[in-house]
């Protein structure tokens, strides 16, 4: 998807064929299962489902010929011995042109191999870009503790306490705060329980430069220099060169 692109539910004319539209998506969403950099196109795509304008069609067919073209890319799984999870999250505020949603995204390793991510719209609109952040905090702390619960089931033993790497200082500042202030009331929810985890010691949440947040892949389209740095880090690889 073009960096520049914002596509909206109002605009072009409607798209003839929307039976095709919502199938071929419906086969991409498939796709993320082992394509996780295509996460964020699909699910933006996806959001238009009830209305498909030829403009989101173009976007559909972006995403194909750029999957016709990496037909031999695939995600890798490598053997490790150190089982450590961390997770990178992101959060792209207000970026839905229609509605202000934010976009949530997560990437999340054990060992060194991407294990779970998502790219999703979040279900109300935050208010700043902190609660946004955090809200995608909340969403990726969730997601480990569902992981760490399943390894305990299968009798593996971690080797450090998980780690969420988030590229908003003010975000990384409050979930380590014991006070709620009145500027954050609005998603205390979400900040007792990540600061409840951290408090105990059971997850960390670190800053990372934005530079080095590979989550942008799952909340935004970014340059190609840029995306293609990303998707190597999400651990995609040209499998026929490996």
């Amino acid at each position: 998807m073009t960096s520049s692109l914002k596509l909206s539910a109002f605009g072009d004319g409607s798209f003839s064929n929307p039976t095709l539209f919502r199938s071929i998506v419906g086969g991409l969403q498939y796709a993320t299962i082992t394509r996780p950099e295509i996460s964020f196109s699909v699910n933006k795509v996806a959001q238009f489902l009830h209305n498909p304008l030829e403009s989101h069609w173009k976007a559909v067919k972006r995403i194909l010929r750029y999957l016709a073209g990496t037909t031999e890319y695939g995600l890798r799984f490598s053997k490790f011995t150190n089982f450590r999870i961390y997770g990178f999250c992101d959060s792209d505020w207000a970026s839905d042109v229609d509605d202000r949603k934010s976009t949530n995204g997560y990437g999340i390793y054990l060992g060194s191999n991407l294990v779970s991510w998502a790219s999703r719209k979040q279900t109300a609109v935050s208010k700043s870009s902190t609660e946004a952040e955090f809200r995608g905090i909340a969403d990726a702390v969730t997601e480990i503790i569902w992981l760490q619960n399943l390894l305990s089931e299968m009798r593996i033993a971690c080797s450090t306490k998980p780690v969420v790497y988030c590229d908003n200082q003010s975000a990384v500042m409050l979930s380590a705060n014991p006070i709620i202030h009145n500027k954050s009331k609005h998603f205390a929810l979400n900040q007792s329980f990540v600061r409840d985890y951290v408090t105990r010691k059971k997850i960390f949440v670190q800053h990372i430069p934005a530079q080095d947040q590979l989550a942008d892949t799952l909340t935004k389209p970014l340059s190609t220099t840029t995306f293609d740095r990303f998707r190597k880090l999400l651990r995609v690889f040209n499998t026929e060169s490996s």
